[in-house]
């Protein structure tokens, strides 16, 4: 995949299929969107592009919005161009881009990428105000000379996929209603800082991930997961992981108040290893949810339930 920071950077000869959105989360509704893009770009040989956004439109719109990204626009390209899709362009969202109207954006899109062809969702809408209303653009494609394609929703055990709907069950920690939407586990990363290194004396060593803010977690608890370590491809899951049981929450039982993401690799560190995983990146995809996080009543009745979660989520991973 060829990547561009601007629509302006790219300059394209065309003739490009292009779709736009955040495309947070890349789900199994963006996948379907993507494969009829790089379809509809083959048959006449054309190139396929997706161009998404950074900043958030939100942080610009909206200011001090929270902001709860399922993914980085590194990852959202990484995935697309998995999936074949030919050029990235990931455009800086400003006040002067907002107010362009749809005829002027599309023009720039015209001038700069050679569109012919945009693929879009039934929701979507292009320009100040989203006046660019999905019946705006199919008579400004007449006008301007580029065919406008919808795709429908994608329904996963009778429920519509949306960006929305993830966010509220990772909300509630069902990160395999998760994967069944994703069709892949969701995953955060983080550079591993120090902690209050409590694992090591009771035996049970934990990295502490510092994630970005904007970057939504899963509901507090204890989870079966997968860690791949300073993989920048790790998105795209590749099979060099580890095992390990992954905590979300503040420690109620040790007097904790931080939300911290803690994870036990299993069977770590490997043969010529050192073990020190401080300021290493490491990615964290959430197989399933094994408890809430709770308050035990003592240090000695944590540390058994601690090696009951690490038996699940040994049992869990090995059978996958």
């Amino acid at each position: 995949m060829r990547i561009f920071r601007d629509i302006r950077d790219a300059a394209l000869p065309g003739p490009t299929f292009l779709t736009i959105g955040n495309f947070d989360g890349l789900h199994r509704g963006h996948q379907m969107l993507l494969a009829r893009l790089c379809d509809n770009a083959a048959a006449p040989g054309a190139l396929s592009a997706l161009l998404t956004f950074h900043p958030h439109p939100l942080t610009v719109l909206r200011p001090g919005t929270p902001l709860e990204l399922l993914t980085t626009p590194e990852d959202r390209l990484r995935l697309a161009a998995a999936l074949g899709v030919d050029v990235g362009i990931v455009q800086p969202f400003t006040p002067e881009l907002a107010q362009l109207g749809p005829m002027d954006f599309l023009q720039l899109l015209r001038t700069h990428l050679g569109l012919v062809g945009l693929t879009v969702g039934p929701d979507f809408a292009l320009g100040r105000n989203r006046a660019g209303t999905l019946d705006v653009l199919a008579a400004l494609g007449r006008e301007m000379g580029f065919v406008l394609d919808v795709v429908q929703p994608v329904q996963v055990a009778g429920e519509e996929v949306r960006s929305l709907t993830i966010r509220q069950a990772l909300r509630a920690g069902e990160v395999e209603r998760v994967c069944a939407m994703l069709g892949r586990e969701y995953a955060v990363s983080g550079v591993v800082v120090e902690g209050d290194r409590r694992g090591r004396t009771i035996g049970i060593p934990t990295a502490n991930l510092r994630v970005a803010e904007e970057r939504l977690l899963p509901a507090d608890g204890v989870y079966a997961t997968w860690a791949w370590i300073d993989d920048p491809a790790a998105a795209l899951w590749t099979t060099q992981r580890l095992a390990g049981v992954t905590n979300i929450g503040v420690r109620p039982t040790v007097g904790g108040t931080e939300r911290r993401v803690e994870c036990h690799l299993f069977d770590f560190p490997r043969a010529g290893e050192s073990g020190d995983l401080y300021g290493k990146r490491v990615t964290l995809a959430f197989v399933q949810r094994l408890r809430p996080e709770e308050r035990f009543a003592n240090l000695d009745a944590l540390i058994a339930q601690i090696q009951r979660d690490m038996a699940a989520a040994r049992a869990i991973l090995q059978s996958i």
